[in-house]
């Protein structure tokens, strides 16, 4: 006896098993994969089938050799790069294994799939298919390669076959790698369940026909089963959000003969089962304070007790469910605003918002802006924000607090000299903050203390709760205290003078003058001329009106003047005998050296407080022309000249 659906579908079938060249696809229901084979997953290269499966030989490389294949996960640059680079398996899962094979030089079976006792139901018709793509480049031998064609031939273990077999035809090649999915059906007899898929390679080998193969599967394919919201050509999808309540009636309409019936549901992914006691037609579903989530609704429809095993069933398509999450939207915190600034509120988590406040009528504005806040804007705000699936969020408030201007005041210090501290201070606000801060022990607090080193102008910015409302300014004038310079120290010889080269400032001056007045042309001029007969040190003092004085020291040394006799005759008559260099003893440091005409240093000294005798070594020298170098070590020129010793 047949099954129901395969009565109904006899002449479909029968028209797409003779044409055999084309992919074969089932214009029914299909049931979920009984089996599938996807070779599983891992790193390059897979473990080799069972020799049951292929007879060809295991290659454990991406690029294997005539009549070998591989279990991989990708190719790449095989044989001279005239295969595809091909990066992942059928679903796209880069870690997923494919069957690569290079077909044998000899036409032939190279691969069988069996469905063992108990995987497929008898008296059904099942949908069988492959997902195989050309892996030979168009370019490849001179663009004659030979193309894959396989037949599909499906038995039973005792080679009863249960299928017109079925061929792919030549698969072409592409420009780029292609999967393409071939199918074809065959119904199992009564008492059948076992059945076994033999792939046979119709072409040689040799320059092309390499092929990768994946996703095998065994569906059952049964009669169209139309399903909907409301009714069976109703909508597919209906959209609720969490929290929400909602009724749906679910309705299906199968195309034959009354079949078994059987709802399932698949909530969140996690995998469809049965829902007890639900085997009508219709499924009424009612959700209260809905949790966010995908449900999915299908209906099963077998034959009889088959429906009792998933194998046997074929489903509808999923009707769904989505309840939408409602937006999360982040607390505001407590805000703080001057007036006459902009106030800016703004929402997150939403597609849309509706913002109400005080003195203000409802807006979708977000981020929601007043330019320029008023004390009227202070208060309570609400927003609503509602998602892209126009799920409305809760309530969320903000308090909003807006600081009125406020006017600033400052009192003013009275002039310091240079050094000195001075009290700033400002009021009408909460927060202060100085510029510069250069001078001040605080540069954010009303009073602070300044002691800058020169004139200088304050501002102080005054607000509330950070609100820059005013800003203040005042100057610190800073007296510059007295200075002095007497110029530094002379040096000069008894009887000359000297300019003393002072300078004052500061500011206010009240006086100044040198003292003492010894051999001062004027004591009261800032560059008086001084004429001291010895060493002397003068002192300029400079008078402040506020700031007190400064005083400076010169120190003059007088050098006293040193005459060097130009003849002497020791001839010990008591009568200038000695060579008497008058004041040269004021000089301890001083150096004396005497030559005679040849250049023989016949005298030398430091200091001079024994005169020259005119003797050498104990004699005396001969009457005649001598000549000296005075150094008197005060960094004044050398004395030079000559002397005239007379007998």
């Amino acid at each position: 006896m047949k099954p129901f659906w395969l009565k109904l579908f006899l002449p479909v079938i029968g028209i797409l098993v003779a044409m055999q060249s084309y992919a074969q696809v089932c214009t029914g229901s299909l049931g979920d994969p009984v089996i599938n084979q996807d070779f599983g997953s891992g790193t390059n290269p897979g473990a080799p089938l069972s020799t049951s499966v292929t007879n060809y030989n295991y290659y454990n490389a991406d690029c294997p050799n005539d009549g070998s294949y591989t279990i991989a996960t990708s190719t790449n640059a095989c044989f001279g790069r005239s295969w595809h680079t091909v990066s992942s398996d059928h679903t796209g899962n880069p870690n997923g294994y494919m069957m690569i094979v290079n077909a044998s030089n000899d036409p032939g079976l190279f691969y069988t799939q069996t469905a063992e006792a108990g995987q497929l139901c008898p008296n059904t018709t099942y949908y069988f298919s492959a997902f195989i793509g050309n892996l030979i480049l168009s370019s490849a031998c001179g663009g004659a390669a030979t193309k894959p064609n396989i037949t599909f031939s499906i038995e039973t273990p005792e080679g009863l076959k249960l299928n017109q077999p079925y061929n792919t035809g030549d698969i072409d090649t592409s420009p780029e790698f292609t999967w393409k999915e071939y199918g074809t059906y065959f119904t199992t007899p009564a008492n059948v369940t076992t059945v076994v898929v033999k792939m046979i390679n119709n072409a040689p080998g040799g320059c092309g026909n390499d092929l990768a193969l994946d996703d095998i599967t065994f569906r059952a394919c049964g009669p169209l089963i139309q399903s909907g919201f409301g009714a069976s050509t109703g909508q597919g999808t209906q959209e609720l959000c969490e929290g929400g309540s909602a009724k749906y009636s679910l309705k299906a309409d199968v195309t034959g003969p009354s079949p078994v019936l059987q709802w399932q549901a698949n909530y969140n992914g996690q995998g469809w089962g049965d829902i007890q006691g639900k085997n009508t037609n219709t499924l009424d579903l009612d959700f209260q304070n809905a949790v966010k989530g995908i449900y999915q609704y299908r209906i099963g429809v077998a034959n009889g007790s088959d429906i009792a095993s998933v194998g046997c069933r074929v489903y509808s398509t999923p009707l769904t469910v989505t309840v939408n999450p409602l937006p999360v939207v982040a607390a505001i915190p407590p805000k703080t605003f001057c007036e006459g600034y902009p106030l800016t509120l703004e929402a997150t988590g939403g597609a849309t918002y509706l913002w109400t406040g005080p003195g203000m009528q409802p807006t979708t504005q977000n981020p929601l802006v007043i330019n320029s806040a008023t004390p009227a804007n202070q208060g309570t705000y609400t927003v609503v924000a509602t998602s892209d699936k126009g799920c409305p969020a809760a309530p969320v408030q903000v308090q909003v607090k807006v600081v009125p201007k406020v006017v600033a005041s400052v009192s003013g210090p009275v002039p310091i000299c240079a050094g000195d501290k001075t009290q700033l201070t400002a009021s009408g606000g909460l927060y202060y903050k100085w510029t510069p801060s250069t001078g001040l022990d605080h540069d954010d607090i009303p009073n602070p203390i300044a002691s800058p080193l020169e004139t200088t102008t304050y501002a102080v910015n005054v607000s509330n709760d950070g609100c820059n409302d005013d800003t203040k300014s005042i100057t610190v004038t800073v007296r510059q205290l007295p200075t002095a310079d007497g110029g530094g120290d002379k040096k000069i010889f008894e009887g000359q003078s000297v300019k003393l080269n002072g300078t004052v400032g500061g500011d206010e001056i009240s006086s100044f003058a040198w003292s003492p007045a010894t051999a001062l042309d004027n004591p009261s001029s800032v560059t008086p001329t001084a004429n001291p007969t010895d060493d002397i040190t003068y002192t300029l003092t400079v008078t402040s009106q506020n700031c007190g004085i400064a005083t400076s020291k010169v120190f003059v040394r007088v050098y006293k003047k040193v005459t060097v006799p130009n003849a002497f005759s020791p001839n010990n008559d008591g009568i200038n005998d000695l060579w008497n260099i008058e004041a040269l003893v004021t000089y301890p440091d001083c150096s004396l050296q005497v030559f005679d005409r040849y250049g023989r240093n016949v005298f030398k000294s430091t200091g001079y407080s024994k005169a020259w005798d005119g003797t050498y070594g104990g004699s005396q020298l001969p009457e005649g022309v001598y000549y000296y170098i005075i150094d008197l070590k005060n960094n004044t020129p050398k004395l030079t000249g000559w002397v005239l010793i007379v007998r």
